[in-house]
């Protein structure tokens, strides 16, 4: 799959009536109780210009990372040990800025944001999708991957679904995972809210499409790619940009920061380049089903809105 092209900064970074990724609850509870500041939004608060959190890292050589135990993102594995795209990423970039260790606090995703900005955790290493909702509660990153939507399909994909487009005007049976972003990308293409089955997950997206209670499942490329790898009755559809206020969305995630540290972020983000520009980002990705389709050069403020 050929990585897709970059759009206008209005077709990806402007306020969205939905949330992004997984869950349209995270940050909610945050919301209003917390600043309205954007992406670009100065540090005030006490210690050093932008933060000195990176000095009491250092000293400590330890990082606590949120994580919400989300495959392939962020989680505990059989074994007992921390791992996925976002806190491998961490290892390596903290490693850099002098930190050695990384110890990970799981929670549950919708209480990231909230647990960040109350000190349970330093950084959200979580592969949170960046949107102007969330980047009026903490600052991120530049986005380390990018990401596009695919359907879980009947082999041979009968119904030829390519896009919500065609789940509307074929009235497809549809299903998507609980809080899932696809949820408000379906609406906006026209489906009935109402007539979506909500189902846990990506799993059992591909057992209701392989029993035939739907025509059509909708997640993330990479989550739709890896889940019918050894599916007999499945197949993924090629990724595409769900339209979102009428233009193509590219969403990207990234690592979150409380707002005052933005001396943290800007060296984080300085070294998150370096791997970028020399190839070393896809390494360290590419063992958690992410491909040079999921590569990109999009920044936080584009996603933020500006």
């Amino acid at each position: 799959m050929a990585a897709p092209h970059r759009t206008s900064p209005d077709a990806r970074g402007g306020p969205r009536p939905g949330p992004t990724r997984r869950s349209l609850l995270a940050g909610v509870a945050a919301l209003g109780a917390l600043g309205a500041a954007g992406c670009s939004r100065v540090a005030t608060a006490s210690g050093a210009d932008g933060g000195d959190l990176l000095d009491r890292l250092r000293a400590q050589g330890v990082v606590r990372l949120g994580i919400a135990g989300e495959i392939p993102f962020g989680y505990i594995d059989k074994d007992g040990e921390l791992t996925g795209e976002a806190p491998e990423l961490a290892r390596v970039i903290f490693k850099r800025l002098g930190v050695d260790r990384v110890q990970p606090v799981p929670t549950e995703f919708g209480s990231l944001i909230p647990g960040l900005n109350s000190q349970q955790f330093d950084v959200v290493a979580a592969g949170m999708y960046i949107n102007a909702e969330r980047c009026a509660q903490v600052i991120f990153s530049d986005p380390d991957y990018q990401m596009l939507d695919s359907f879980v399909v009947r082999k041979g994909n009968p119904l030829g679904l390519r896009d919500y487009r065609d789940v509307v005007e074929k009235k497809a049976k549809f299903a998507t995972g609980t809080g899932y972003a696809q949820i408000q990308h379906a609406v906006e293409a026209g489906y009935e809210e109402g007539d979506i089955l909500i189902v846990p997950d990506q799993v059992a997206g591909l057992n209701a499409v392989e029993a035939g209670r739907v025509d059509v499942f909708a997640g993330t490329a990479l989550t739709t790619r890896e889940v019918v790898r050894k599916s007999a009755k499945a197949e993924v559809t090629k990724p595409f940009a769900p339209l979102v206020d009428g233009r193509p969305r590219v969403d990207g995630g990234g690592f979150a920061f409380r707002l005052t540290e933005t001396g943290l972020r800007d060296a984080f983000n300085a070294e998150l380049h370096k791997l970028r520009k020399s190839g070393e980002l896809l390494r360290i990705l590419r063992p958690f089903g992410f491909t040079r389709a999921e590569m990109t050069d999009l920044t936080a403020k584009e996603l933020c809105g500006g």
